[in-house]
């Protein structure tokens, strides 16, 4: 029997699953963990060679697991917009930026004012997290090392390289990060360079690959690597970590919603056609299936807030953190007092603003660990059910949300989330959807289904449905008013924070307040 190898690079590590198609199931898995390193307030950066060594750490444990299995198939999914600047044989000149890292803020503010008709493909402008702003930004502040990159890719791109040799795009990130036209299936080279970032587009890799489709047989090299031994199975293209989950979740079609909580939260549907989704990202036409528009919504920082707050305030290890969340558990919805505000590291959707960050207000000297965790908790899923509320303003149906990742571990967490939508949420069967969607990925690059529709009713399964608390839901209701009403009012005290005293006469926006 042939299974089917899901490659899944995350923020903190990465995730190794053997698929099996006929089970529906993943049937062994292994993590490795990489670090990510903070230089500056708003920077966050890897090392692509750590991501090479937990891969082959990863990989080879899943393998010996399952006695090295025949493999028909492999494909990888990655954080978006985590940029890889190399030369051409692949060695990295300087550490990847993560998708997280907002430095290129002030570039992405030039890119809404560019008229290119691509820009609408992109709601109008670029997020700071993009691969084009942060070229732009290394083009300004890292000249030297710009001239020298042979190419700038993004995490996905060059695993795929150190996997096959072949320097390929896939047509998911190109089309949603990268400015690409993908209605008309090409680079615009004019608009990276009214950008200010000149010759990237012959940086980009050249070879745009359907999600889905080969681009080549694993290299001997890889094979030993990945302890496959002599197998040398095909490499299907993948994509963006969250968006290949809609495949997983089998949300394909218009009306459903995915909603991934992880480091961050990601919300994803599908539009039959081509309408503007105000304060969306998107629509993307053919990134993921050829005849529909991808649409992109989320939170920036998420678990991230509630692991930074367990972890790095209250410096409390696993067991530690689980009492804490059961305590916060215990206290009434919407009842500590406080609010939060989740924009640690700027906002995605609906205000497309990296410059803003988060906020505890209320608290008192009575306010104690579980309350703050409380409301941490609860100023996320806040903020998951503004996403979900504008999506619903401009008209866009939501007739089912499946759900999967971070929640699955943090049963208040979900729980809050569901509340505070005030809508039922279906789980998927399986906890990471982005194994299963490259699994599904995989087997349409071998052949095993005729295109990715197919291959996704085939390995979703559904979970349990959570319904919510529709007395809790009217709280947060209101509670989410006073989030809105905060951010509106907070907005400009965070743009002067975000800015920093040294750095507040080259932002115009702070500069003029």
């Amino acid at each position: 029997m042939s299974l089917l190898l899901g490659l899944d690079f995350g923020t903190g590590g990465i995730r190794v699953g053997l698929f099996d198609p006929d089970r529906r199931t993943i049937v062994a898995t292994a993590e490795e963990t990489y670090a990510t390193r903070h230089p500056q307030p708003g920077w966050a950066e890897q090392s692509p060679g750590e991501w090479w060594d937990a891969l082959g750490r990863a990989c080879r444990r899943v393998m010996t697991q399952a006695n090295t299995p025949e493999i028909a198939g492999i494909a990888v999914a990655t954080t978006a917009s985590t940029v890889v600047v190399c030369s051409r044989d692949g060695t990295p000149l300087r550490p990847a930026l993560l998708w997280m890292d907002c430095r290129a803020g002030i570039e992405a503010h030039r890119t809404g004012q560019s008229t290119h008709p691509v820009m609408a493909q992109s709601g109008g402008s670029d997020a700071a997290e993009w691969l084009v702003p942060k070229a732009m930004w290394l083009a300004t502040h890292e000249p030297k090392l710009y001239d020298a990159a042979e190419i700038i890719c993004e995490c996905v791109d060059w695993v795929n390289f150190r996997l096959t040799g072949q320097w390929v795009g896939s047509r998911m990130n190109a089309t949603c990060k990268w400015n690409y036209d993908g209605a008309a299936e090409q680079f615009h080279p004019e608009l990276y360079e009214s950008f200010g970032a000149p010759g990237l587009v012959d940086r980009l890799p050249q070879r745009i690959v359907r999600v889905g489709d080969a681009i080549d047989r694993l290299s001997t090299a890889a094979a030993l690597h990945l302890g496959l031994g002599d197998q040398r199975p095909v490499v299907a293209q993948g994509g963006i970590d969250a968006h290949i989950g809609i495949l997983g979740a089998d949300t394909v079609a218009p009306g459903k919603l995915l909603l991934i909580g992880g480091t961050s939260v990601v919300h994803l549907f599908h539009l039959a056609d081509d309408r503007p989704v105000p304060g969306f990202w998107g629509p993307y036409p053919g990134a993921l299936i050829d005849d529909l528009w991808l649409v992109e919504g989320g939170q920036v920082s998420a678990g991230s807030v509630l692991s930074w707050l367990s972890g790095q305030i209250f410096q409390l290890d696993n067991d530690g953190t689980q009492r804490l969340i059961e305590e916060a558990s215990r206290r009434p919805a919407q009842d500590s007092g406080l609010l939060t505000l989740d924009y640690f590291m700027g906002n995605r959707t609906p205000y497309r603003d990296p410059h803003l960050r988060g906020a505890i207000l209320g608290l008192s000297l009575g306010h104690d660990r579980a309350s703050m965790y409380r409301s941490a908790v609860e100023g996320v899923a806040l903020a998951s059910a503004n996403v979900v509320a504008q999506a619903q303003l401009v008209g866009v149906p939501v007739d089912r949300i499946v759900s999967a990742g971070g929640y699955c571990k943090n049963a208040l967490w979900l729980r809050a989330t569901v509340d505070a939508i005030g809508l039922p949420i279906q789980l998927a069967a399986e906890e990471n959807l982005t194994i299963v969607g490259t699994a599904a990925a995989a087997a349409t690059g071998v052949g095993l289904f005729p295109d990715l529709r197919s291959a996704a009713a085939a390995v979703a399964r559904d979970g349990r449905l959570i319904e919510p608390d529709m007395v809790a839901h009217r709280r947060y209701v209101e509670s989410l008013e006073r989030y809105r009403d905060a951010t509106t009012i907070l907005t400009p005290i965070l743009h002067r924070l975000s800015a920093g005293p040294d750095r507040r006469e080259d932002r115009p926006d702070v500069a003029s307040r």
